[in-house]
């Protein structure tokens, strides 16, 4: 019963729209050049309004507040930053709203698109003809009725908002018009779309389409279909925040008896609510939802009058490129968004620095280098016959052994292995809690890092060999030997003393002669002996700086091929992550950091710091 009134209503706005025609005929031919927007299916207006009207809608371009165009402006930034690092599927999503928002920029800013969508025999086609006045959309019981997207403009300069929706001119219509026409609904473009359960694949294709594209939605559900599983997790889900510019229209109430409509509004709100989508009570932002008969008119002023206070705000475009910026930011938070404190700490750092001087052999080579003090301290101040040993001993084994023993003796110091295993754990120190694709960008710099790092270091543990150059001599040293070289003195003039006496050249006085060698013989070890006790500090000194020197050459080498490249890919994550707050909407204060723990709050949710720990 319900399509045969439809088809009846359907054949007597054909009817009006005929006769209208014809007694009009001659002045749509006088005017046909004016009309940019297609077919009309009434004109009433004299001819001193047409010219006022026109230049009052005459299309100007969007005009996006300053935080919108600073989100847009973050996004173009964040995408540009991230096309390196991430696949061009994770950042479609953010091109396409990129796009669209500089698409609608250019196109009138008095017009809002307000598409409406619904399932097959919903009514949506009917109601599409009460809210324009005029039979222009087929209605009947043939299901899919509507092919293609109709369009009814109710002003003029929306001819660019429906070349960008693909809409032809023969599928442009014009509203009933009387003689002192609604200035409130002025500017508003309604389309007409395909059913979205359509069995035919080109009207959903339609649908899809025209749902990216339109500044607003009216979600036209009947009684029988209100809950369908396909409409509510395929289109009104995904959509939940896009609310501010969603109607949800319950029509055919006519069909419901008693208090039956008031009951399925009240389920088709619980719906809406499980869903995510914020209803509009109360004067609070969100969903429009009506209760209607587009058969009966019951209900359709109530809804011709929301229409035209949203209209009138021309705001629907904005909100929906920001609703947009907000679906993408969702969907680009996995790739963004820590789960923790990200960088590398204080303690990374050291350890990674402990690691490569183990490799290199900075322990080793810091006890060569004691050696090599004390080695010289007792050269310098042994006693001349331990030195004349020395140099017998040297001449006999060859200047190899000495050479020997200056190295550092760990054979596996800058064993590749060491490194490369310092290299992986400061990689996996510097990526947790990344995002994956930035995690495996820091692990890729890390590893560029470490290819040439075990030669590196192999070239300094060379250049740190000793005796690459003799210790410092302190200033006692001199002393020492002119004790040392005293005690000599002694043994020598002892020795003649007593050959002297032996050969009778001397007179015999065997006690001085024997004093004198004895003094020299006890002195000399006893000088020797308290030189090295004294050179033991100054050779740990020595010792410890040369490990120390090593071990900072090591720890600058990996800073260099490892920590900077992965600090830089940090700093990279971190100018995303500020990018990533503003499209946001979000300003964090003090540039983003709270003076005492780092961390920023975005939408309720404590975000930590984005600088890597330790600089």
């Amino acid at each position: 019963m319900s399509g045969v009134t439809e088809a009846v209503a359907e054949a007597a706005g054909h009817a009006d729209a005929a006769a209208g025609a014809e007694t009009g005929a001659d002045a749509d031919a006088a005017e046909e050049s004016a009309w940019d927007d297609g077919l009309i299916a009434r004109r009433v207006m004299g001819d001193g309004e047409r010219p006022a009207r026109e230049e009052s809608f005459q299309p100007r371009g969007l005009t996006y507040d300053a935080p919108l165009r600073a989100r847009l402006d973050a996004l173009r930034e964040l995408v540009g930053l991230s096309r390196t690092r991430l696949d061009g599927q994770t950042l479609a999503e953010a091109g396409r709203v990129l796009d669209q928002a500089a698409a609608r920029r250019g196109l009138s800013e008095r017009h809002t698109v307000v598409a409406v969508a619904g399932a097959t025999g919903s009514g949506k086609s009917t109601l599409f003809n009460a809210l324009a006045g005029v039979a222009i959309s087929d209605t009947g019981v043939r299901r899919p009725t509507t092919a293609a997207p109709l369009a009814c403009s109710w002003s003029d300069g929306a001819a660019g908002l429906l070349d960008r929706l693909g809409i032809p001119g023969r599928l442009r219509r014009r509203p009933l018009q009387g003689t002192d026409p609604d200035p409130r609904m002025a500017g508003l473009v309604l389309i007409d779309l395909p059913d979205h359960d359509s069995a035919a694949l080109e009207h959903r294709e339609h649908v899809e389409r025209m749902l990216k594209l339109v500044d607003a939605v009216i979600w036209v559900v009947d009684p029988e279909k209100y809950a369908d599983a396909v409409l509510h997790e395929r289109y009104l889900r995904p959509l939940a925040g896009h609310a501010e510019v969603t109607f949800v229209v319950l029509n055919q109430t006519d069909r419901l008896p008693g208090d039956s409509a008031d009951l399925v509004l009240d389920d088709l709100r619980r719906l809406l609510d499980e869903d995510g989508i914020a209803l509009g009570e109360h004067g609070e932002p969100g969903a429009t939802v009506l209760a209607l008969s587009a058969l009966t008119g019951d209900g359709v002023g109530e809804l011709r009058d929301a229409l035209a206070q949203f209209v009138a705000e021309r705001g629907a475009a904005a909100r929906r490129i920001s609703a947009d910026l907000d679906a993408a930011a969702r969907r680009l938070k996995p790739v963004y968004s820590a789960g923790r404190r990200v960088g590398l700490s204080e303690r990374a750092r050291e350890e990674f620095a402990d690691r490569l001087a183990e490799a290199v052999g900075a322990g080793a080579a810091g006890e060569a280098a004691e050696r090599a003090w004390r080695r010289s301290a007792n050269k310098a101040c042994g006693t001349p016959w331990l030195r004349l040993w020395r140099w017998y001993e040297a001449q006999r084994t060859g200047p190899s052994a000495v050479q020997a023993e200056s190295v550092p003796v760990d054979e596996e110091a800058t064993a590749r292995q060491r490194v490369e295993q310092a290299v992986r754990i400061v990689g996996d120190e510097a990526v947790a809690g990344l995002p994956a694709p930035w995690a495996q960008a820091v692990r890729d710099a890390a590893a560029r890092g470490g290819e040439g790092l075990p030669e590196a270091l192999d070239e300094l543990a060379v250049n740190a060999a000793l005796p690459a150059r003799k210790p410092p001599r302190p200033g006692w040293w001199p002393m020492a030997v002119f004790v040392q070289a005293l005690m000599t003195l002694l043994q020598v003039v002892g020795g003649f003393w007593l050959f002297g006496q032996v050969v009778g050249v001397a007179e015999p006085n065997l006690m001085a002669p024997v004093l004198l060698m004895l003094a020299g013989i006890v002195g000399g070890p006893c000088v020797e002996w308290a030189c090295r006790m004294a050179a033991r500090g100054p050779a740990r000194r020595y010792g410890q700086e040369a490990e120390r020197s090593l071990r900072e050459a090591a720890a600058a080498c990996g800073r260099q091929r490892v920590l900077d490249p992965v600090a830089a890919e940090l700093l990279r994550y971190r100018e995303v992550r500020e990018q990533y707050v503003r499209v946001l909407g979000v300003v964090p204060p003090m540039g983003g950091r709270s003076t005492a723990t780092g961390a920023f709050t975005v939408g309720g949710e404590r975000r930590e710091p984005l600088v890597p720990s330790g600089g």
